[in-house]
């Protein structure tokens, strides 16, 4: 799985891990990966850390080869890395959309085409895209990230559609704000912008929910594993939102 360092890639590749999987991790920090596959291992599970910027092709060819290797071919595939900026459209620069969607998307994108023929070979595989609500539905100051998850759900739907009928599953999860390091960087940003305090700032993203809070790491994990399951076969081409129901449709 890809972003696999912290936050909500952590929980995700433990929950795979105590489900029984053997999980290959990715991010772009190795000291983030050997603590995550550190744990994994507590867990009795293989794993294997590779550092790879999924923005780059060769890059990730080379990590599913070394994922391929070390654990076997992997059937199970979580895009899970990401990256968040905001900004006014007219703010907006050339390299902030461009990065966006090079990471979010196009990153998506590389390791869904090495995967797929191994999957396609075997006949059953599971695919999930990290989308978010803005997947769904556009906001503010946040144009290049709405874009690239429009796009990455967009992927989400039509390579499900593509292989339906041939084993393999492809859902993204869209979650609203999760209590993770990145929301803490939203927060810090609002701080920034307005001059609010850190607990003003976070009652405004917790706010984004009917049920006025965050979202939580395990929720996202458990759904991402329960995607990746034999029982979640009949889910293809979804996108599935948690954010405590803001998002009804």
């Amino acid at each position: 799985m890809t972003g696999g360092g912290r936050g909500i890639g952590r929980a995700i590749a433990l929950s795979l891990a105590s489900a029984g999987a053997d999980v290959g991790v990715t991010a772009r920090s190795f000291k983030e990966l050997d603590e995550t596959a550190a744990a994994i291992r507590a867990l009795g599970r293989r794993a294997e850390a590779i550092v790879c910027d999924v923005s780059e092709r060769i890059q990730v060819d080379a990590m599913i080869a070394r994922v391929s290797t070390a654990l076997g071919d992997p059937l199970i595939l979580v895009n899970n890395a990401g990256i968040a900026a905001s900004a006014k459209v007219t703010d907006t620069t050339d390299e902030m959309w461009d990065r966006m969607l090079r990471v979010n998307a196009s990153g998506a994108f590389y390791c869904t085409r090495a995967v797929l023929p191994l999957m396609l070979a075997a006949k059953w595989g599971r695919i999930v895209n990290m989308a978010s609500v803005a997947a769904r539905a556009g906001a503010p100051y946040i144009a290049a990230y709405t874009a690239s998850k429009h796009a990455l759900l967009g992927l989400t739907r039509a390579v499900a559609a593509e292989v339906a009928g041939r084993g393999i599953t492809v859902n993204a999860v869209c979650p609203g704000y999760v209590d993770t390091e990145m929301t803490d960087a939203s927060a810090a940003n609002i701080v920034k912008r307005t001059g609010r305090t850190d607990e003003d700032a976070r009652k405004i993203l917790e706010g984004f929910s009917p049920q006025g809070r965050l979202m939580t790491t395990p929720e996202v994990a458990a759904m991402t594993t329960y995607l990746c399951s034999e029982v979640a076969r009949g889910i293809n081409g979804q996108g599935i939102v948690i954010d405590g129901g803001a998002l009804q449709s």
